[in-house]
């Protein structure tokens, strides 16, 4: 009885881990919905124009708007920075993550993957052909651009990938600590990538800032989608410490 008991106890442990993180995750995506309807209403209206041009030309020369503030290494690391955000890169992380998906077996989660990558991606495409905005002209660009401005799609599929990826990376760990690390660096790239949109002068703030919202919420979707599928045994269990729940129920059938 004590083992039963034991077992029991961490059965309902295990549960009420996943219902916490299935509402915080819920609330994320409340919270980013709301900030991005918000930011798209005031946008539409021209509310945001006056922050937006104060931030971008903050970041350039007074005397020269054509020169970034800062020295030319910081303009530089910008530039590539920004390139981490761009559709090569983050298809490129994606095929490699989903190779490595395939490698180790985990093939419907490979799919997952790559169909969340990929839906975020046309999720952004949709949003930039509703809203139509145009690109500030305010400065100089400091490199090439060609599809409308809000939402920002670095910022957007940035926050898709990055995201998505460091939470089934962090899924795979039992440690907290490495769970942390691994999601802080994949908040940190998401917020630099954005950044040096608005340094570079291709995006207004409030492109990033939709942007961040948009692709924070679909990721936050995607994990309780996730969760989801994997409690209905349609994806593969992540591998962590905690008792499997099939072992568990043998454990107790055998025990009894």
């Amino acid at each position: 009885m004590m083992k039963l008991a034991q077992h029991a106890g961490a059965v309902w442990k295990r549960l009420r881990r996943v219902e916490s993180s299935v509402l915080l995750a819920f609330m994320a995506v409340a919270v980013f919905g709301l900030v991005f309807l918000r930011v798209a209403s005031e946008m539409a209206e021209g509310d945001t124009m006056s922050a937006d041009r104060f931030v971008i030309r903050a970041l350039r020369d007074p005397a020269d708007p054509a020169l970034s503030l800062g020295p030319q290494w910081l303009r530089s690391a910008m530039i590539d920075f920004t390139a981490l955000g761009g559709p090569p890169v983050l298809t490129l992380l994606t095929v490699f993550a989903v190779g490595y998906l395939l490698a180790v077996r985990r093939a419907a989660t490979a799919v997952f993957v790559a169909v969340s990558v990929t839906g975020g991606a046309v999720l952004g495409i949709l949003l930039k052909s509703l809203f139509v905005r145009p690109r500030p002209e305010i400065v100089p660009h400091l490199v090439d651009v060609q599809s409308a401005s809000f939402p920002s799609g670095h910022a957007l599929n940035s926050a898709i990938v990055y995201l998505t990826l460091g939470a089934l990376l962090a899924r795979t760990q039992s440690s907290r600590r490495v769970k942390a690390y691994l999601l802080g660096a994949a908040i940190l790239l998401t917020l630099i990538v954005g950044s040096s949109r608005v340094y570079l002068g291709v995006h207004w703030p409030s492109d990033v800032v939709a942007g961040w919202c948009v692709g924070a919420a679909w990721a936050a979707l995607c994990a309780l989608l996730a969760r989801y599928l994997q409690r209905r045994r349609t994806l593969e269990q992540p591998t962590t410490d905690e008792p499997d729940p099939d072992t568990t129920k043998q454990t107790i059938t055998q025990t009894d």
